[in-house]
């Protein structure tokens, strides 16, 4: 057949302008987004007399719209082909279609109580032209190849590099007949909850009234990501877009991953979900987290003949659904559905309701069994008084008998046990004045019998004895908490305040040292327990120095030997006191110093001379920095550079004491030089600049310049390496011969400023 056989007419409905990304600049990344589709066609027309027919055919695309990947292709190109079983033929590719329709798929779970997860997305593509085909002895094939699905898909083998093939075959028996292909009746569900039952009608509907099977099949796989980036690129099949003439028929069917999926478990888990053959109905609750690539096939048959099959595959998410419904209610214990409250004493319940989210809460329902009777609530909280002790059931539903809403209820089941009352309380002995254990006596009672466990809380420590003895570290207003239990887990707490102020029942203090060098700074360190700042101290130490501080520091300035008295007196009035005789001694100590000559030395005169001038001094140690040392009384050192040096004088006294003088010592650079009066600039060798001469080592700023009788500056430089050479501002003109006036000035190393004037003769 010649391509003169047939003629095409496409109509477009509706011509959406979508993104400017266009199939010439996919890549290999963009491309991955495909999650299924289906091909359908509609007998538009029959033509006995030309013996041919026309079709409107439908070609819907489904793609991931939170992925990241490609958009919609517009256009695209469909392949028309020939032929029976094996053996196809190119007859036309159909170019150009542009997409009709974009829109978005609700994500519906049939359960309003349901939250579903928000990343993700699912957007349907629509396609529709159509063809005029001769009627041949041979079937039609109608295919659209496209890669790529996506890499998160669980049940496949490479499943971003796995294009896809939508088709749908024309047999000899529709063309003769001018058969329509069935069509879906719903749209897969987006979102499957794991661990719960599918039950979605996957069924289609035939206008012309053919049988139709159901079955699990397996998807076609065309186009890959081998460098093809371009439409129709006629040297590869496995492109992002094969060329329709090209890469003909039969496609390829989709790996699976194996062991764990087929295409008949394409959810792999056990049991195996399962679509009914008759019904379309897909069963079964999937229990494996993951996407899938899930075909659908229905068969058409005619007469018991099959005259054509209807392909859909398509991408389903098994993921965890959380319930928007759960009932919860404040209690004692609880696990997953059942709560346990206890009341002890009090017989007056107030249940109070957590269940969450209430905007999806439409009623609830509180049923209470007391003795038999059913009270029944339905407020969002309940209160019940109970006729007496004993244990109660109770059971509280959210959205009780919502019409087709099962999954939105909710219950809680909920035992109520009324104990006897418990009253916690205690008594405490203890010796106000004198620090010691505090005695605690539990006076606790309950109507279920003798108590079972106590919880003391003493602030600085715990116990769990009846009746417990313990010590304060510090002093205080000690709140203690007892919390006792009884036979039925019941308890009640007792406080109590207590006044923890006595004394030491010995007074242990510990000076920084016994023997200290004149003046000598003791400081007392109180270590004495219970005691706080809250108590009256009265120090006597015995040098006729007081003080009142619970750690005091005192300065002995006289030698001799010291007692120290220490009276204490507790905020309730508790008194004790204690003598330490010969406590502290004070021994004499030496008194450093020294002077030196030169007062101002410097490198040309730069040995110092140091004159002891220490009183009661035997021993001596002199450190000049880091430089050396000198046990001599009266030393000398010679410093050999410049700089602050820091002097050290340690001197010794019999008793053991020492003392330290020190000085810091700057050696200057010295700062001298002298100005000629005259100099000729005729370029012999000899006197040719005036430039100051001598030492400048150590000067921070200088300034030297040259001015003539009229007062204008003739030269000028900070540097002292710089002379004039007679011109004028080293412009090249010669300055005229003749007395000029000159002026310096610098910083010296002490950083005072210093000025020097005169006169010099310029003679050529």
């Amino acid at each position: 057949m010649n391509m003169n056989e047939f003629s095409i007419s496409v109509n477009f409905k509706l011509i959406l302008s979508i993104l400017s990304l266009t199939l010439i600049t996919l890549t290999k990344i963009d491309a991955k987004h495909i999650i299924g589709g289906e091909v359908v066609y509609k007998c538009v027309k029959r033509d006995t007399i030309r013996k041919e027919v026309t079709y409107l055919v439908t070609f819907t695309m489904y793609r991931d719209s939170r992925s990241g990947g490609a958009q919609f292709d517009s256009p695209v190109n469909f392949g028309i082909y020939r032929g029976l079983g094996l053996s196809w033929s190119h007859v036309r590719t159909i170019s150009g279609i542009p997409i009709e329709s974009i829109s978005d798929i609700d994500i519906v779970t049939n359960n309003p109580c349901i939250l579903v997860p928000v990343n993700v997305g699912v957007q349907k593509g629509v396609y529709k032209f159509e063809i005029t085909l001769p009627i041949i002895a041979q079937n039609y094939f109608i295919s659209y190849q496209r890669c790529c699905r996506n890499e998160t898909i669980l049940n496949l083998n490479d499943p971003g590099g796995t294009g896809a093939a939508f088709t749908t075959e024309i047999t000899v028996e529709a063309q003769k007949s001018c058969n329509n292909s069935p069509t879906f009746k719903n749209f897969p569900p987006v979102i499957i909850c794991v661990n719960r039952p599918i039950d979605f009608d996957h069924s289609a509907s035939d206008v012309d009234g053919d049988s139709l099977a159901y079955e699990f099949c397996a998807p076609l796989t065309a186009g890959g990501t081998d460098g093809a980036t371009t439409v129709g690129d006629p040297e590869s099949c496995t492109g992002v877009t094969p060329n329709p003439a090209s890469c003909l028929p039969p496609y390829d069917q989709v790996s699976f991953r194996t062991p764990g999926f087929t295409f008949n478990a394409p959810m792999g888990g056990n049991p195996i979900i399962n679509i009914n053959p008759r019904t379309g109905v897909i069963g079964g609750s999937p229990n494996i987290l993951g996407q899938y690539v899930v075909g659908v096939c229905v068969k058409e048959y005619r007469n018991g003949k099959l005259i054509g099959t209807l392909r859909r595959d398509f991408q389903f998410n098994v993921t965890t659904c959380e319930v928007a419904v759960t009932a919860d209610v404040k209690a004692s214990t609880k696990t997953m559905t059942e709560y346990t409250i206890n009341s002890c004493g009090e017989f007056t319940i107030n249940f109070i309701n957590l269940s969450t989210d209430i905007k999806y809460i439409e009623n609830y329902y509180w049923e209470f069994d007391i003795k038999g009777k059913k009270e029944i609530q339905t407020t969002r909280n309940a209160t019940v008084t109970f006729p007496g002790l004993g244990s109660y059931s109770a059971v509280m539903i959210l959205n009780k008998d919502l019409p087709g809403l099962a999954e939105c209820s909710d219950t809680a089941t909920i035992t109520i046990n009324l104990y006897p009352d418990i009253k916690a309380n205690y008594e405490f002995a203890y010796d106000t004045c004198v620090a010691g254990p505090v005695s605690f006596m539990d006076r606790s009672v309950s109507g279920a019998g003798p108590i079972q466990k106590w919880f003391w809380d003493f602030g600085e420590g715990k116990s769990s004895m009846k009746d417990p003895l313990f010590e304060f570290e510090s002093p205080g207003i000690k709140k203690v908490r007892l919390i006792s239990q009884d036979v039925n887990l019941c308890q009640d707490t007792s406080i109590q305040n207590i006044n923890y102020f006595p004394v030491p029942a010995a007074i242990i203090i510990e000076p920084n040292t016994f023997t200290g060098c004149q003046p000598a700074s003791i400081f007392f360190d109180n270590l004495s327990t219970p005691i706080d700042s809250s108590y009256t101290f009265e120090w006597d130490f015995g040098d006729g120095n007081k003080g009142d501080k619970l750690s005091p520091t005192n300065i002995y300035t006289d030698v001799g030997i010291y007692t120290v008295n220490l009276i204490l007196t507790s905020p309730i009035g508790c008194k004790t006191q204690k003598t330490w005789e010969n406590l502290i001694k004070i021994v004499p100590s030496p008194t450093a110093g020294f002077s030196f000559t030169p007062e101002k030395p410097d490198l040309y005169n730069n040995t110092v001379s140091f004159i002891d001038e220490s009183i009661n001094a035997t021993s001596y140690l002199w450190t000049f920095d880091r430089l050396g040392i000198s046990l001599f009384k009266n030393p000398s050192y010679t410093f050999k550079d410049t700089g602050n040096f820091v002097i050290s004088q340690i001197v010794l006294h019999p008793s053991g004491c020492s003392d330290t003088a020190q000085v810091t010592l700057a050696i200057f650079p010295v700062v001298k030089f002298f100005v000629p009066n005259a100099f000729t600039p005729n370029n012999d060798g000899l006197n040719d600049d005036f430039i100051p001469k001598g030492s400048f080592l150590g000067v921070r700023y200088y300034s030297f310049t040259i001015w003539n009788r009229w007062g204008d500056k003739v030269f000028s430089t900070d540097e002292y390496t710089n002379g004039w050479n007679g011109q004028r501002n080293n412009t090249g003109e010669t300055a005229q011969p003749g007395v000029y006036a000159y002026l310096i000035e610098y910083v010296d190393p002490l950083g005072e400023k210093k000025k020097l004037k005169g006169q010099c003769t310029l003679i050529r």
